[in-house]
């Protein structure tokens, strides 16, 4: 099968939509997020998404086929909160290996069954690593500034447990994505580089941040060019943005990134900006129109959806693709 990086020369690749949208209009309750097997666990599971993948596999599994048959190059794993500090809020933390190595190979199985439909078409899994819900360069005390709630060394080493599952469940690609605080996105790609030297893996990595509002920033504070700087100091796949912002409003941030990196680029934003209750309306037909300026403008080399994205969504993003040559770049990642 040809590598990625070769295809990303040839076309624009098309990233699935939501995952969290998704399995939401399933509507699990408590008993479904447990299955068989948690019925004991001691404590609420409903709203862990990930756990899914063991409980409920074949939502899972028709989730990323849906996402195969609307176009999509690459879907990303269920693993957006895989890792012990996240889990440590259901007390799942022992299950953070399994969790990713087999939300991993359900994916890979769905992948290769349309990979092999279609040769021509090779589809890929990205495993999604999200940024944990702890900062290591702010505080949550704003009473105490000098509070971190996790070290480093803590990411480093949770990280690195999430990427081994992912690896050996199948994932072709590695995402740190919605990154908000740059030291957690430098912490795993600090693990990913040392289980790339110590396993000897070949594995692209993709790196997307998010900018959470007008002021342009992320949330730690960095603008753009300043974020490109502070992960580029690794080969990277692609350098991008998704979440918090339509797209819409996202542009300005993609075309200013888009000119000053020499990484393939990426895009996966919101359907527009949430309601008043927390609902994306964007319809997919609004959401092609404003990619079209992405696409038109040569900005993107790999483009999708985030939060209340669906399949169809993604299907006229991938029509769309069709008609537009890939954003020109100069770095090569041929390894």
């Amino acid at each position: 099968m040809k590598k990625i990086q070769s295809i990303l020369e040839e076309r624009i690749l098309v990233l699935d939509g939501a995952m969290g949208t998704m399995i939401q209009a399933y509507d699990f309750d408590e008993n479904d997020f447990r299955g068989n097997r948690f019925q004991d666990h001691p404590c609420p599971l409903q709203g862990n998404n990930d756990l899914l993948s063991l409980t409920q596999p074949e939502a899972i599994k028709t989730i990323h086929k849906d996402y195969f048959e609307a176009g999509a190059d690459i879907v990303e794993t269920n693993t957006f909160s895989s890792i012990s500090i996240g889990m440590a809020d259901y007390q799942m933390e022992d299950w953070v290996y399994e969790l990713n190595f087999e939300a991993a190979k359900i994916a890979k199985q769905m992948a290769d069954e349309f990979t092999q439909k279609n040769p021509e078409k090779p589809r890929f899994v990205a495993g999604s690593i999200g940024p944990t819900n702890r900062t290591a360069s702010m505080s949550p005390d704003v009473n105490d500034p000098g509070f971190r709630a996790v070290s480093f060394e803590e990411l480093v080493t949770a990280y690195q447990e999430q990427v081994e599952g992912l690896v050996a469940g199948g994932a072709d690609i590695l995402l740190v994505e919605t990154v908000f605080d740059t030291l957690n996105a430098k912490a795993a790609l600090y693990a990913i580089d040392e289980l790339k030297q110590n396993n000897n893996w070949d594995i692209p990595v993709m790196v997307s941040g998010t900018i959470t509002d007008a002021s342009g920033r992320t949330l730690s504070g960095q603008t753009v060019e300043a974020f490109a700087v502070s992960v580029s100091h690794i080969p990277l796949l692609s350098l991008g943005f998704n979440c918090a912002l339509g797209a819409d409003q996202l542009y300005p941030y993609l075309k200013r990134l888009s000119e000053r990196t020499s990484f393939a680029t990426s895009a996966h934003p919101n359907a527009g900006l949430p309601n008043a209750f927390g609902a994306y309306d964007q319809t997919a037909e609004e959401m092609r129109d404003l990619i079209l300026n992405y696409l038109d403008d040569n900005l993107v080399n790999i483009i999708g959806g985030c939060c209340g994205t669906t399949p169809e969504h993604i299907r006229l993003i991938a029509e769309a693709v069709q008609n537009h040559s890939p954003r020109s770049y100069k770095y090569n990642l041929h390894v």
